[in-house]
């Protein structure tokens, strides 16, 4: 017995290469859901917490983002991935200020 997938619309995404350089972003806004995710699932914050946070988006927004991550989720966590990974490339380059008074900082992502 097969299983036919269906493709979910997402009324609050959209992606246009002129917005966050083509990351999915909820309609009208320059919030990533890459941004959503980080403090749902990484800093563990609830949907009413992210509201509070960013007072310009609504609930079914945020669901919508979380529902578009977990839809597309290989693809997003590459792309996080690999902006960290610049991230760092830039971060060898270039020393920082603060490490330089305070000391190296702990890395919060491995």
């Amino acid at each position: 017995m097969s299983m036919i997938m269906k493709q979910i619309k997402h009324p609050y995404i959209t992606r246009n290469k002129k917005i966050r350089g083509g990351a999915p972003v909820i309609s009208d806004t320059g919030i990533r859901v890459l941004d959503i995710v980080i403090r749902y699932e990484i800093m563990g914050q609830s949907p009413e917490d992210i509201i509070v946070a960013l007072p310009q988006i609504n609930l079914p927004q945020i669901h919508d983002a979380l529902s578009y991550y977990y839809e597309h989720k290989s693809d997003i966590d590459s792309a996080w991935k690999a902006a960290i990974q610049e991230t760092e490339g830039m971060k060898k380059m270039r020393s920082s200020i603060l490490e330089k008074k305070v000391g190296k900082i702990k890395n919060i992502y491995r």
